[in-house]
């Protein structure tokens, strides 16, 4: 199945959930569409975690993405159910300034509470839109994808140099090429394909156009 939008959302938790989930295919789509990368926290509360932002930004620019599509919040790590009607209305603004044709957000396999939250709420803010699930390694169980986008080999290793930014997260496994090469690999052996991502389905919505003649 081909698709498309002309507008595509990224909702991200924490700075490298984007990356981590969706490098490979924002690598491959970078200046073929709109998008707009949406990371809620910028876990400055976290003495260990100063250098996060502008590792961040970095990352995104390896994907080929301008500043002015990288937006970064602070809301508190750990304490994203607290502020879960900030965190639509801020989800809500987002539909109107940006009207999405699809968002990718969270798996719904996601343990981890922040990441709980912004799934929860991306599914009240874009009801009637397409929402697709990520998987970001540690904090996901039982994740299996159920939408295969195959992505390109150059799309891998964009996605792996965009994770080498975080010099914060060297030491991480899943951060580890191989790692992250193996995951595309397998993904790609579902879809028959050498190289995919993979996303679990949230929401679809559809219209089926016959052929034109």
């Amino acid at each position: 199945m081909t698709f498309f939008g002309k507008s595509l959302l990224f909702l991200g938790a924490h700075p490298d959930d984007i990356e981590l989930g969706c490098g490979a295919l924002i690598a491959d789509i970078a200046g073929q569409t709109d998008i707009h990368c949406m990371t809620f926290s910028d876990n400055r509360k976290n003495p260990e975690l100063q250098h996060l932002v502008p590792e961040h930004n970095d990352s995104m620019r390896v994907l080929g993405l301008r500043d002015d599509q990288v937006e970064i919040g602070q809301f508190e790590t750990r304490r994203f159910p607290d502020a879960r009607q900030e965190i639509l209305e801020k989800m809500l603004q987002l539909r109107r300034q940006l009207q999405p044709e699809i968002v990718f957000v969270h798996t719904a396999q996601d343990i981890h509470q922040d990441h709980v939250t912004v799934t929860q709420e991306a599914m009240r803010a874009f009801r009637g839109t397409t929402v697709l699930g990520f998987d970001v390694l540690r904090s996901s169980y039982g994740f299996f994808p159920h939408f295969l986008v195959e992505v390109s080999e150059v799309g891998v290793e964009k996605k792996i140099a965009a994770l080498a930014a975080y010099t914060t997260y060297a030491n991480r496994y899943y951060f580890s090429p191989e790692v992250i090469r193996a995951t595309a690999i397998r993904h790609g052996a579902l879809a028959e394909r050498p190289f995919a991502e993979g996303f679990d389905i949230i929401r679809i919505v559809g219209k089926f156009s016959a052929a034109e003649s």
